[in-house]
C-alpha cells in the first residue's frame, strides 16, 4: 500500500458490475457495506451502470457522533433521529451525478470506530497508516480517474490525518474539501503538503467552508475556547498561504470568499452577524456538500445556488439507506452448556411488584443498593438464567474467516418471579458488579445491533415524557412492555424494549459516564445512537442491562469476552469500534 502514495497511475479496465454489491431497491444504484479489522465502517455507492469514460471517487469522512446512515440521510419522520435531516450526503451526490454525463461518481462514507475520527486518531496507535491504506485501497479498487476527499466536523481529522500520512499529496487527489471541518489544521504539518500539491496541478483545488464561530452560545455558555473553531483555523490558513501567493477577496452571496491561485484555493467564510450555530447548516441547508464537489468547474452553478435553498431535495430517500445486520448474526439458539452463575432464588424474596413499592420513595442511593443487594442474592426471573446463542463472523484483512458464538440474556435484567418481575435500570457501576459476579459481561454496540438483528420478538419503542428518573415512571414503562408482549411466549428472546448500557472505547475519553445506545424501531434504526453525555449515576426509566456470558467459543476454541475485545484482530466479532480494553476502561470508569 505504501508504494501506492505517491501515484496510483495505470489502471486495469475497470468493470461496469462491482465485486460483493447488491442493488439498492427503487433507486439505479449499487451499494456494498464493509468493515475493517480495527473497526472503521466503509459504506459505497456507485451507479448501477458504469461506463462512463472517467470515474470520480468521493471519499466522504463522518462527522463527531454521526453514523454513516445519519450521514447519507433521508427524509424527516416521526421517531426518526434529527441526524438523518442534516448532510443529505447521498442526495448532493445524486444531484451532482446529474451534472455530469461524462463521469461515473462513486461514493464512499467512512466511519470512525465509537464516531469521532479525532478520537480515533487519539486513542489507536498507527490510525495514520490506516487511513492512508484505506484511501488507496479504495482508489485501487475503484480505479479511479480522480480522487476527491471530503469530510464535515470531526471528519476533517480524517482529511488531515490522511495529509500527515503521506510524504506527497498524490496527483489522482484532485479536490480536498472541508466542510466546517479544518479545526485541526497546522501550519507545521499541511501548509507544505498542500501548497506542493497545489502548485502541482492547475486542477488541483482545495476548497474551505467555515463560519464565524468565535461567539456562539449554547445554553447560554460559549462553545468555542479562544484559540479553537474553524475560522481562526481558516484565519490561521490565510495568513501561511498568503505568505506564498496573492490572494483576492470578493463576497459570494452571503459568504465571504477568499481565492488564491487562479480559484484553485478558495475559503468561504460565512459572516454569521446574527451570531447562530451553523455547523451543519453550511452543509445540508446551504448546499455546501455541493458546492465543494463543483466550485470551479463547468459545472458550477448548474445544481443550484450555495447558500440555499436545498438544491438536492427531490434526490433524499423516502427512508434510511441501513446496512442489513443479518448478514453479519444469526440465532443459534438456546445456549448449550453456557449459563451464568446466578444463585438460586430465595423463597421469601419479594416479586417485581413487591419490590417496586419498596423502593418508589426511597434514595437514589439506597435504591442502587436495594437493586444490586436482591440481584446477586439470586431474585431474578428464571427465564434470564437462559442464554441465547448468536453467531457472528467476518473475514479478516488476510482474507481469513472468524466466527464466534456468544451468549445472551433473552431480556433486560430483572427482579422478581416469571410471574411477577420487574425490569430494572441501574447504574454501570451496579449492573458492572452483577456482570462480575455472575461471570458475565455488559454488552457493546455491535451486539445490540446483532440482537436486534437476531432477536424473535422485535416490538415497537414506546417512549414516555415525564419523570423518566422516577421508580415509578419505571414500573409504568415495564407494564407497557409487558402489555406489548401479552400474547408471546414467557421468556422471547425480545429487542426494541430499551437502550442498552454498553461497553464502549469513548469512557476512557469521558470517565465517570454511562454509555447507552440502542432501542432499536422496527426499521432497524436505534433511536439513540452511542451516548456519553450523562454522569453515571444518571438512571431512566429507558436504560436497560442486558448480561452476556463471559465465555464464548472462537473458530472452535473457548476465550474470555476481554480477550476478544480486546484482540487486535479478534475484537471485530464483539465490537465495531475496533479493540476494547476492559481492564482500562473499567479503571478509567471507576467500577
Amino acid at each position: 500500500m505504501v508504494g501506492l502514495s505517491l501515484g496510483w497511475a495505470a489502471w486495469a479496465p475497470r468493470a461496469a458490475a462491482l465485486d460483493n454489491f447488491e442493488l439498492l431497491a427503487g433507486t439505479d444504484e449499487q451499494i456494498r457495506w464493509s468493515r475493517l479489522p480495527d473497526g472503521v465502517r466503509v459504506f459505497v455507492d456507485a451507479p448501477r451502470k458504469l461506463n462512463a469514460a472517467r470515474r470520480t471517487l468521493v471519499i466522504y469522512a463522518t462527522p463527531n457522533g454521526n453514523t454513516i446512515e445519519q450521514t447519507l440521510g433521508c427524509e424527516p419522520a416521526a421517531g426518526l433521529d434529527f441526524r438523518f435531516d442534516i448532510q443529505h450526503v447521498v442526495a448532493q451526490v445524486r444531484c451532482w451525478r446529474q451534472t455530469l454525463a461524462d463521469q461515473d461518481v462513486v461514493l464512499c462514507v467512512v466511519q470512525a470506530p465509537g464516531l469521532s475520527w479525532p478520537t480515533f486518531r487519539k486513542n489507536q496507535a498507527g490510525t495514520e497508516k490506516i487511513i492512508r491504506e484505506l484511501v488507496a485501497s479504495l482508489a485501487t479498487e475503484f480505479k479511479a480517474d480522480q480522487l476527491i476527499l471530503a469530510g464535515h466536523s470531526g471528519g476533517g481529522s480524517f482529511l488531515l490525518g490522511y495529509i500527515s500520512s503521506v510524504d506527497v499529496i498524490p496527483t489522482l487527489i484532485q479536490r480536498i474539501v472541508f466542510l466546517d471541518a479544518n479545526y485541526s489544521y497546522s501550519d507545521d504539518q499541511h501548509a507544505e503538503k498542500l501548497l506542493n500539491w497545489l502548485r502541482g496541478s492547475p486542477s488541483h483545488h482545495l476548497i474551505v467552508i467555515a463560519y464565524d464561530d468565535r461567539n456562539i452560545e449554547l445554553n447560554g455558555k460559549k462553545v468555542i475556547g479562544p484559540d479553537g473553531g474553524t475560522f481562526r483555523a481558516t484565519q490561521r490558513m490565510h495568513r501561511r498561504f498568503k505568505a506564498e501567493m496573492d490572494l483576492t477577496e470578493q463576497q459570494t452571496g452571503p459568504f465571504q470568499s477568499t481565492t488564491g491561485l487562479n480559484g484553485q484555493v478558495q475559503w468561504l467564510v460565512h459572516p454569521n452577524s446574527d451570531n447562530k450555530i451553523l455547523h451543519t447548516a453550511l452543509v445540508g441547508e446551504m448546499n455546501g456538500l455541493l458546492q465543494g464537489l463543483s466550485v470551479k468547474t463547468d459545472h458550477a452553478t448548474a445544481w443550484g445556488t450555495f447558500g440555499g435553498p436545498r438544491a438536492y431535495t427531490k434526490w433524499i430517500p423516502a427512508k434510511p439507506i441501513v446496512e442489513s445486520k443479518s448478514r453479519r448474526a444469526s440465532l443459534v439458539g438456546h445456549a448449550e452448556g453456557y449459563s451464568l452463575k446466578i444463585p438460586k432464588r430465595p423463597d421469601d424474596a419479594p416479586t417485581g411488584s413487591q419490590f417496586q413499592k419498596q423502593i418508589v420513595n426511597v434514595s437514589r442511593q439506597d435504591r442502587e443498593a436495594a437493586v444490586a443487594q436482591e440481584v446477586l442474592c439470586g431474585n431474578i426471573p428464571d427465564f434470564l438464567r437462559r442464554l441465547m446463542a448468536i453467531r457472528t463472523a467476518f473475514t479478516d484483512a488476510a482474507g481469513a474467516s472468524h466466527t464466534a458464538d456468544y451468549f445472551v440474556m433473552p431480556d433486560y435484567l430483572a427482579i422478581g418471579t416469571d410471574a411477577d418481575f420487574f425490569r430494572m435500570p441501574m447504574t454501570p457501576r451496579t449492573a458492572s458488579a452483577i456482570a462480575d459476579s455472575f461471570g458475565a459481561s455488559l454488552i457493546t454496540t455491535k451486539i445490540s445491533d446483532d440482537i436486534d438483528a437476531t432477536a424473535a420478538v422485535r416490538l415497537e419503542p414506546k417512549p414516555l415524557m415525564m419523570d423518566r428518573d422516577q421508580v415509578a415512571t419505571f414500573f409504568q414503562h415495564h407494564q407497557i412492555i409487558q402489555s406489548q408482549l401479552r400474547e408471546q411466549p414467557s421468556g422471547s428472546f425480545v429487542a426494541g424494549i430499551k437502550k442498552d448500557v454498553v461497553l464502549t472505547n469513548r469512557l476512557k475519553e469521558k470517565p465517570h459516564r454511562v454509555a447507552i445506545f440502542g432501542w432499536h424501531q422496527l426499521n432497524g434504526i436505534p433511536i439513540q445512537p452511542l451516548y456519553v453525555g450523562h454522569v453515571d449515576w444518571y438512571v431512566d426509566y429507558s436504560h436497560g442491562v442486558r448480561l452476556m456470558a463471559a465465555r464464548l467459543i472462537v473458530d472452535g476454541s473457548e476465550m474470555s469476552v476481554a480477550d476478544v475485545l480486546n484482540h487486535l484482530t479478534l475484537n471485530k466479532l464483539l465490537s465495531d469500534e475496533g479493540p476494547i480494553d476492559l481492564g482500562a476502561l473499567k479503571k478509567s470508569a471507576d467500577w
